[in-house]
């Protein structure tokens, strides 16, 4: 077991701890557990509300790095404390991003969920618009360096906790526009996790109509994978193997959707 060291000031306190205070070895453990607590947070519990649940992940992210860096380096209250920051602060980054691929958007976008889909107009194609995987690309898949390569174990597949976390941003940017000018809303637990338990539960209810198909898992593998493919990590070909494949899922698809036009046919001819 190794102690933490911290560089002291010249009085000999300690306060508002950064990065830069501590020994090189403990300043290493220190980044890389940030970054896999920023990717437990958002792959688990994007809207922690209680402490407790935090700083489990903050000891799980500072022991992982321990193993990464070969050196097992005490935990200090101090420490956990600064881990914790991450959590508000990882919201925060995603809003900003989201903003600048919704602003010029969200005027179309008002009408309750219809960013969830591929097709806005027609509410076709759920789960499948397109800002979902651009915010997960800028997000954590931008390049070869980023944490959802780095730390790929927590994005494959795409957890369902990070797709709601995104619809939910997409959500809170929409809302900034309500009225007709730009204001800022917070993005926390009290303004909008609500909304992330809605997102989340229609997401786990949309598992459990189409689970015959396995389509969210299905939608969960390609949003993995086609970040991927945006960080610059799998190569075009590979993909495009992949995409000349038609699978026994597809022809199910099209089966449940005749079936589901049928229904809506003889039901517009009741009424």
């Amino acid at each position: 077991m190794v102690l933490l060291k911290i560089k002291e000031n010249s009085d000999g306190s300690c306060q508002h701890m950064k990065a830069s205070d501590f020994d090189d070895v403990s300043k290493e453990i220190l980044v890389t557990a940030s970054s896999i607590f920023r990717c437990l947070i958002v792959t688990q519990v994007p809207f922690p509300d209680n402490l407790a649940v935090e700083t489990k992940l903050a000891k799980a992210a500072w022991h992982e790095a321990c193993q990464i860096k070969g050196v097992n380096v005490k935990l200090t209250p101090l420490v956990v404390k600064m881990l914790l920051t991450h959590t508000s602060q990882v919201r925060r980054e995603l809003k900003m991003k989201m903003q600048s691929l919704t602003g010029d958007l969200a005027e179309s976008l008002k009408d309750g969920s219809v960013f969830a889909f591929k097709d806005w107009a027609s509410k076709k194609g759920i789960y499948k618009t397109k800002l979902l995987q651009l915010g997960i690309n800028i997000m954590w898949f931008a390049n070869r360096h980023n944490e959802g390569v780095v730390y790929h174990k927590y994005f494959n597949p795409m957890p369902v906790e990070v797709i709601a976390l995104v619809l939910t941003t997409i959500e809170c940017c929409i809302d900034e526009w309500l009225q007709g000018l730009k204001e800022d809303i917070k993005f926390t637990l009290a303004t909008y996790g609500t909304v992330y338990h809605d997102h989340f539960g229609s997401l786990q209810r949309f598992n459990e109509h189409t689970a015959p198909y396995k389509l969210l898992e299905r939608i969960c593998i390609n949003l993995h994978d086609t970040a991927r493919f945006h960080a610059g990590v799998d190569t075009l070909p590979t993909m495009l193997s992949f995409a000349s494949r038609i699978s026994d899922e597809a022809f199910k698809d099209a089966i449940q959707e005749y079936r589901l036009e049928e229904q809506d046919d003889a039901e517009a001819s009741e009424s």
